[in-house]
Order: structure tokens, then C-alpha cells, then sequence
């Protein structure tokens, strides 16, 4: 059996893939990226490997993607995190047919990709200037509501109000208006639904920036929310294709990139 590797290095995790031959996912991880991203990135691979039963050496293609990608210098290439993205939406969201638009919100930015029926990137955008949109902003809404990450979706369905309308562009003025949201007596549950549609929002425009064709695809980690993609959902008029594991869609692009890579070569020689 052959064996490849796609790995996401990230500004806040790293995402792994291990597929074979036939694209079937093996083994996935997603850990915390940390101040060392290359020492890191080795030893989340490792861990990986071992989960399988293989090292390094048994694997015959790896690429890197992601914001750290260059200094995965064990990788045989790197591919930008749009690319691998586009083809990690088409392979994971093949059963669900026409995959035309993709959204992606990380820890620190968000992105909107269109792509053709080959998975080439037709058109893309993203928004970085400004955590308010992104991954970030629902870890700070999270501590200064004193509540756990997971439980925000928990939060939007047990509204009993209208959510509250955010009106900070920036992550660190949001932070304070949350804070006197909590001051001015409202409850979390407002709050919670508040932020979620307020990035929904600017994710709907933003990916209105690209085109809305086809199916929309949602990954990153935020997509494992199911309030905020209650929200999103509201704001586009229409269902979303949720991978079964969001976090690891562009380092699944980057193993399959890797399997064809290393097919093309061998077709070469």
C-alpha cells in the first residue's frame, strides 16, 4: 500500500491528512500550531504515522499548505492553502454533487473560493484585515462570556429573544461591546446569536464577492458550529454542504495533490 501525507500548517493549527491510493482518509489530526511551527508540524506528523503504524519513510508523497507550508522542509512540494482547499471541497464533498463555491473560515482570516468542475479556482477572496470574521472572534466572544468554545452553538438555539445586533468591524471594539452587553443585563444566548449573525453576514458578502453558484461548501473549524452555520444558512437562503470533519478539508486537498504528484512522476519516468 501507498501512502500520502497533506499537511495544513496554519497561524492557529495544524492539520493533518494520510490517505492511500485510493483517497480513502486513513488517519487525520488537528492540534494547536503553538510558537514552534515546524517542530510542531513534525511531531503531530509523527503522532499521525504511528496511529497507522508507519514513519516517515513509507510515505511516497507529502505536500504542505498553509500559512507555515515553506518551512515544511520534509515535504517533497508546497501548494498555496487556496488550491488545496478547492480540491480537498471536491473530494470530500462529492456526494453531494455540484461543488461550485466554498467558504472557509479560519482562526485568522476568512475565505471565499469558486471553482469550476475540475476544481480550479475561478475566482477567490479573502478577508484578513480584521479577526471580527474569523475563528478569532468566537474564541474571544467565548472567554468573555465565560463559556466553552463548543457550547456557542448550544447557546443560539436556546434564545428566547432576537439576537442583538453587533456593530464593531474590529475583533477588539467587539470584545468591549460584548462586555457591555453583559453590563446593559443581556443574556449570553443574545449575544451568542448576535455574534454568530454577525459573521455570517460579512462572510455572505464576502463570498457574494466571488459568486454564489452550486452548492455551497463550508470548512474550517467554525463549520463545527451549528449556530453560527444556523446563521449562515439564514443569510445565504440555503443549506450548507458541512464536511463530517471540517478542520481537515485543505490538507485533505494537499494529500490528494500529493497522490497525483507522485503518479505524474512515476508516468514520467
Amino acid at each position: 500500500m501507498k501512502y500520502f501525507a497533506g499537511i495544513d500548517i496554519g497561524s492557529t493549527a495544524i492539520k493533518i491528512a494520510l490517505i492511500d491510493e485510493e483517497k480513502k482518509i486513513l488517519a487525520s489530526r488537528v492540534t494547536p500550531t503553538g510558537s514552534h511551527f515546524r517542530k510542531n508540524a513534525i511531531t503531530a506528523l509523527e503522532t499521525t504515522l504511528s496511529e497507522i503504524n508507519i514513519s516517515m519513510d513509507d510515505l511516497s508523497y507529502m505536500i504542505s499548505t498553509g500559512y507555515g507550508r515553506k518551512l515544511m522542509k520534509e515535504s517533497d512540494e508546497s501548494v498555496s492553502e487556496i488550491t488545496a482547499n478547492a480540491i480537498g471541497a471536491i473530494e470530500a464533498g462529492r456526494q453531494h454533487g455540484d461543488i461550485k463555491t466554498i467558504i472557509n473560515i479560519g482562526g485568522q482570516d476568512t475565505k471565499a473560493i469558486q471553482i469550476d468542475d475540475m476544481g480550479t479556482v475561478t475566482n477567490f477572496a479573502m478577508n484578513d484585515k480584521c479577526a471580527a470574521g474569523t475563528g478569532k472572534f468566537l474564541d474571544v466572544t467565548a472567554m468573555n462570556l465565560e463559556i466553552e468554545l463548543e457550547e456557542l452553538g448550544d447557546y443560539h438555539f436556546n434564545i428566547k429573544g432576537a439576537p442583538l445586533p453587533i456593530n464593531s468591524t474590529c475583533v477588539v471594539f467587539a470584545e468591549s461591546e460584548i462586555i457591555g452587553l453583559l453590563a446593559d443585563g443581556h443574556n449570553k444566548e443574545e449575544i451568542v446569536a448576535g455574534i454568530h449573525y454577525s459573521i455570517a453576514k460579512r462572510t455572505v458578502r464576502l463570498a457574494k464577492r466571488v459568486g454564489l453558484e452550486g452548492n455551497v461548501y463550508f470548512d474550517g473549524g467554525p463549520a463545527m458550529n451549528k449556530g453560527l452555520v444556523a446563521a449562515m444558512e439564514d443569510e445565504l437562503g440555503k443549506e450548507l454542504v458541512i464536511p463530517e470533519h471540517p478542520q481537515i478539508t485543505t490538507a485533505l486537498g494537499a494529500a490528494v495533490l500529493a497522490l497525483e504528484a507522485y503518479y505524474d512522476e512515476m508516468e514520467e519516468e
